[in-house]
């Protein structure tokens, strides 16, 4: 059996969701389980795991998607600097349909807007290269994953005198919402599935504090189905004992330090700041922003531009569908006014996002959290 085979196997899979049933029997109360990771919402849906599991287990997806919490003036942002004759707007290919307040980077484009799709932040700075007329500015949207990435590339700009290169900085940083999440007296979250490439980069110790301050479980899974099975019974375990620790279901690829390199270069560029999560709102620390050193390469500080004031999607409920409180299939736009080919919210635009894993999927409502 191959490698990958060994976490596909189904004699394994129904050894796990036998345990689960056997741990579930022994709770006294219902059990809520977040997972914040766009893959793993992906994953969750593709293998049918929801349909696995007892009825007082139940797993809901939480703002794991860094398309999907980028906030609508974030996008107007991009759209209002892409009307400048002398920028060039580029982006990760999942930010292009996504709805700001009158239309999308892919409708600006195709009213002039020079807009392009790139696959790093590097693939950026070769076009400022091959450009030097032109003002270029990368969106940069993402967790601890791909920020390093774009550090680097913020260096490489620096050392190779680079100036009109620019960053739209919109990066989040997970622990702060997931601290936010558990304060949120609306939501009754038992333990999280923590997301595994971000863990890669900040380890698992980046979640001590949560767990510290909140006292609830966090355990890093990893994405094929037997991992994110083995996740679940590891936090009902602890769930079961009334502890609270960060344990690592994935540990070929994640280790309490994480990638220390990759630190080094966010704290070197970045520094925390507040951030605006759509749907969740301003949340403290949750953000990078560049440092003062970096400042020359801060789209938002170098390059003036009109912002008209932003409007969220009328009827859409993307941000509760980001805090879990309902899941996609309970907002009335979902599958008719708001499809895959004409999205209303980002949570349907983007591949990670919980709709659009719904909508493929076909997964079942009751699994979004109970108010109260």
């Amino acid at each position: 059996m191959s490698l990958l085979g060994q976490f596909r196997d189904p004699q394994l899979a129904q050894q796990l969701v036998s345990q689960l049933h056997q741990r579930a029997a022994t709770l006294a109360r219902p059990v809520t389980l977040m997972e914040v990771c766009g893959t793993h919402t992906m994953a969750i849906g593709q293998h049918g795991l929801r349909s696995l599991f007892p009825e007082n287990i139940r797993l809901v997806s939480g703002p794991g998607c860094p398309v999907c919490v980028t906030p609508v003036t974030t996008i107007d942002h991009a759209i209002a600097l892409s009307k400048h004759r002398d920028v060039i707007i580029t982006t990760f290919g999942d930010m292009m349909r996504v709805p700001g307040s009158t239309c999308s980077l892919q409708q600006q484009s195709a009213l002039g807007g020079d807009v392009r799709i790139v696959y790093s932040s590097l693939d950026a700075l070769a076009i400022a290269g091959k450009n030097p007329d032109k003002k270029v500015v990368f969106i940069g949207i993402g967790f601890e994953t791909t920020a390093p990435t774009i550090a680097g590339a913020i260096l490489t700009a620096n050392q190779q005198g680079i100036d009109n290169f620019f960053v739209l900085c919109a990066h989040k940083t997970m622990p702060q919402a997931m601290t936010a999440l558990s304060d949120d007296p609306e939501l009754n979250i038992d333990g999280y599935l923590c997301p595994a490439h971000v863990s890669a980069v900040i380890g698992g110790a980046g979640y001590q504090p949560l767990v510290d301050r909140c006292h609830i479980p966090c355990v890093v899974t990893g994405f094929e189905a037997l991992d994110i099975l083995q996740g679940v019974l590891m936090a009902l375990a602890q769930i079961e004992r009334s502890q609270a620790q960060v344990e690592i279901q994935y540990r070929r690829f994640v280790t309490m330090d994480g990638n220390q390199k990759a630190q080094r270069l966010l704290n070197q560029v970045f520094e925390p700041c507040d951030a605006n999560w759509r749907g969740i709102g301003v949340i403290a620390k949750s953000g990078l922003r560049l440092r003062g050193e970096y400042a020359c390469f801060d789209a938002a500080q170098q390059i003036n531009t009109v912002i008209e004031p932003s409007q969220e999607p009328v009827g859409c409920l993307c941000g509760d569908v980001l805090k879990g409180i309902v899941s996609p299939a309970e907002c009335p736009l979902f599958g008719l006014r708001c499809t895959p080919l004409s999205p209303v919210g980002a949570c349907m635009v983007s591949s990670e996002g919980s709709c659009a894993a719904q909508y493929r999927f076909g997964q079942p409502i009751k699994e979004s959290i109970q108010r109260g």
